[in-house]
């Protein structure tokens, strides 16, 4: 009797352990599956999967329809019944867009644009549903077949797939409505105000859930989740009072709930975003910065000799002219906004060199407090003949040199040379011009005192990311307005080249993106162009707002706390005079979270004078009409401060992207070679009946919108400056990603230039996000994108034939 019950105990543990390995080996190949789901996307054609997508769909519904009146099984039917319908309906529309995509590329060796881009997206989320439903199928008998769980899986990536399919009848109403090989909006007020109108209202949450990063490589999106379960947990701890910011680093590790439930931590993604100002993303942006994870960073990174925080006084110095050095310039410190200040710029420098150990350059050091260094090595390496000048990105608003610093160490190692990088005061605080100023006067300074800095400075290559990409541009366009030495080349990894509100296909992607969401953009650009203003008079109310638009317990919403954009697609468009119509206030009815969306709009901007350049309104052109601007639109003058004191407020108006192009023969007759699609005044018709988007809020909202001329000032949106200003550029190298919603930036710039003759090259990587430098460390994939931006800095710094010191 012992050994029957011995032998059924074993035969117990041993079934258990069958059980248990057997629901292993099904998760093992289903994370395996999802690793390969995305490679779906490049080696089957689009028909051929859509096909194979709705063959598996009208099976698994057939099966599920038999299965009794079960809520599970009824459910299941109906989502692959939706995904039948999404698939055959998206796939004609993504074979539009592709057929013609080839007509916006830089040229044959660079595929890529947002209408590329666009299909490429949609294409990942069908492999992805094709995987699941394959699964699916092969496991739907199987007694560990987990049925919520993947009712819930097929629910969300149809939810993504219903978006996507939207946003593919907005791409396809841009490049019905757009002048040939043009990629950003040019509709009028009307067209426009529909466009944003619809495109704000879209349901975001899909996005930051379970289908969180699914466009991107795999190695990414542990990362993101991390990310967004940090970033919904930070803003339930983000406190706000008279004295600024009140976060600690445990903000990070308290979500357990959101890392259990996706469908939560999407939700809260998407209020937060949508409703958070730009103090709460500088704060989360700056997490990295505290004393904890930088001290981690510093641990993890290439250890360097030098890496010194300097700051440069605020005194006014010469610079010699390029065509005649006997003459000079002064180079006045920056002055708009907040007076004449120092800058702030870190050394760094893998090796000591000559004169980084000077007295003169000693006095210049800032102290950061304690921190680790290694003592210098008794003798010093000779002065580089290089130097890198860095500007870090972040949006305008957020991080500093040693948010970057992990990635600049190692720069220094692979280049060996000394790096400088700026550190610009910030907005809101600091709002355009300053850190335009900030950083040309540390450029001017770096190159007058490069002796100091351990270089002879023969060759200069400017180096930024995202907003510092932007301003690597306009600071090389001001030292040639000022007549002084420019680089010898610019490397901007996924610049912003124009702030202007201008939707295009990459810019699309936003809805979706949770490292640029379109709202945040908006946020960012708004503080840095001066459009939105703060209201420190009544902080306690303020606090007691924000704290309350993250609480899942409330359904009452204060009134928004700040007017401003709420998208990157209306805080910065044309003044049209119109007066805004008015919002109504948040009602106290209970939404879902995955249906809320609280809206705020822009409170003031900026205008510009017409004076500006001694050039034509700016206000009037659009990207077409620059490229026929005469040489004789620039100014001889140096100065170019353009100071906020002398720019004057605007009024709200309704949106437009930018102006309504001029109708003529010869475009109306090249638009027509790119197909027949439907060109309805209204972007409504652009969805075919019966197709409706899921919305973040019920019924249709009207959001009034604000425009500052100041967005087209060739200094804050470089893509728009005369022909006659690019073509003072050096040399521009741009690495760009194609998942990037700033993708058009670097794409249509690069167009601008080599329609100009200037010497221009764009590397575009593939399945990485925005921002991929900082993460650099991550995986293989950014590892490669990073080495791609030393190699586009060698060859700035590294003369045809000649050896690099």
């Amino acid at each position: 009797m012992e050994t029957v019950v011995e032998s059924g105990s074993v035969g117990t543990r041993a079934s258990k352990q069958a059980k248990e390995g057997s629901k292993n080996r099904s998760r093992r190949r289903w994370r395996k599956g999802k690793i390969k789901a995305s490679a779906f996307s490049h080696s089957m054609d689009l028909r051929t999967m859509t096909q194979s997508l709705v063959t598996l769909a009208e099976d698994n519904m057939a099966f599920f329809s038999s299965q009794g009146p079960g809520e599970t099984a009824r459910r299941l039917s109906n989502v692959f019944a939706g995904v039948r319908e999404q698939a055959l309906g998206l796939e004609p529309t993504l074979g539009q867009l592709l057929g013609v995509a080839h007509h916006f590329d830089l040229d044959t060796e660079t595929p890529a644009n947002g209408y590329r881009s666009l299909v490429h997206t949609a294409r990942c989320c069908l492999a992805h549903l094709l995987h699941k439903s394959r699964y699916v199928a092969s496991n739907r008998r199987s007694i560990f077949f987990r049925a919520s769980h993947n009712l819930a899986e097929m629910e969300a990536y149809l939810a993504a797939l219903t978006q996507l399919r939207a946003l593919s009848y907005y791409a396809q109403r841009l490049l019905a409505i757009n002048r040939p090989g043009v990629l950003f909006f040019e509709g009028d007020e009307g067209l426009t105000a529909d466009f944003l109108q619809e495109y704000v209202t879209l349901h975001k949450g899909c996005f930051y859930g379970r289908c969180l990063g699914f466009q991107f490589t795999p190695a990414i999106r542990p990362f993101l989740q991390t990310l967004s379960i940090g970033l919904v947990s930070f803003g339930e701890h983000y406190k706000r009072n008279e004295t600024g910011l009140s976060v600690t680093a445990s903000s990070l590790f308290t979500g357990g709930r959101f890392a259990i439930d996706p469908e939560l931590r999407g939700a809260e993604f998407e209020r937060i975003i949508q409703n958070l100002d730009v103090h709460f993303w500088k704060a989360f942006w700056n997490i990295t910065e505290i004393e904890v994870l930088s001290s981690l960073a510093n641990m993890a990174s290439t250890t360097v000799r030098v890496s010194r925080l300097l700051s440069l006084p605020p005194e006014a110095f010469e610079m010699p002219l390029t065509s005649d050095p006997k003459l000079t310039v002064t180079i006045s410190p920056p002055l708009a906004h907040t007076g004449p200040g120092p800058v702030l710029a870190r050394l760094i420098s893998y090796d000591l060199r000559e004169g980084q150990d000077s007295k003169a350059l000693n006095s210049l050091v800032k102290s950061e407090g304690p921190r680790l260094e290694l003592r210098p090595r008794p003798q010093q390496a000779p002065r580089s003949r290089a130097l890198v000048i860095h500007i870090h990105g972040g949006g305008f608003v957020a991080q500093t040199s040693k948010s970057h610093e992990p990635y600049l160490k190692t720069w220094a190692q692979e280049l060996g040379v000394p790096i400088i990088s700026i550190d610009y005061s910030l907005a809101p605080e600091a709002p355009f011009p300053r850190a335009l100023e900030e950083c040309f006067f540390a450029y001017c300074w770096a190159v007058k005192h490069c002796d100091l800095l351990g270089s002879t400075g023969e060759r200069i290559c400017l180096a930024g990311d995202s907003a510092g990409g932007n301003l690597c541009i306009t600071v090389s366009l001001r030292a040639a307005a000022y007549g002084v030495r420019v680089p010898d080349g610019i490397m901007a990894a996924y610049p912003v080249t124009t702030l202007q509100p201008s939707v295009s296909p990459s810019r699309l992607l936003s809805l979706m993106d949770p490292l640029l969401p379109l709202s945040v953009l908006s946020k960012c650009v708004s503080a840095y162009s001066g459009t939105e203003t703060e209201d420190h008079s009544d902080s306690d109310q303020k606090a007691l707002g924000v704290m309350g638009l993250v609480q899942r317990d409330t359904s009452l919403f204060f009134r928004d706390l700040r007017l401003g954009a709420s998208s990157w697609l209306n805080s910065f468009l044309e003044l049209s005079g119109r007066k805004p119509q008015k919002t109504s206030a948040p009602t106290a009815e209970a939404v879902r979270p995955q249906e809320s969306m609280r809206r705020s709009v822009s409170e003031a901007a900026l205008a510009q004078p017409e004076s500006l350049l001694n050039t034509d309104s700016l206000k009037t052109l659009t990207i077409t009409d620059l490229s026929f601007k005469g040489n004789s639109e620039t100014s001889d003058t140096p100065e170019m401060s353009l100071s906020m004191e002398t720019l004057g407020p605007s009024t709200p108006s309704d949106v437009n992207f930018f102006l309504r192009p001029e109708n003529s023969q010869e475009e109306a007759e090249a638009k027509d070679d790119l197909g027949t699609m439907d060109r309805g005044p209204r972007v409504r018709a652009a969805f075919p009946e019966g197709f409706r988007p899921r919305r973040s809020s019920q019924g249709i909202l009207r959001m009034p919108l604000y425009s500052s001329p100041i967005v087209k000032n060739p200094f804050m949106s470089p893509l728009l400056a005369p022909d006659s200003m690019l073509k003072t550029l050096p040399p521009v190298h741009m690495v760009a990603c194609a998942l990037d919603p700033m993708l058009d930036d670097s794409v249509m710039f690069a167009r601008r230039l080599r329609d100009l003759g200037q010497p221009v090259t764009l590397n575009v990587v593939e399945d990485l996000p925005h921002g991929f430098l900082s993460l650099a460390a991550l995986c293989r994939e950014t590892r490669q994108a990073a080495e791609l931006c030393v190699q586009r800095i060698r060859l700035v710094l590294t003369p045809p034939s000649t050896p690099l010191i």
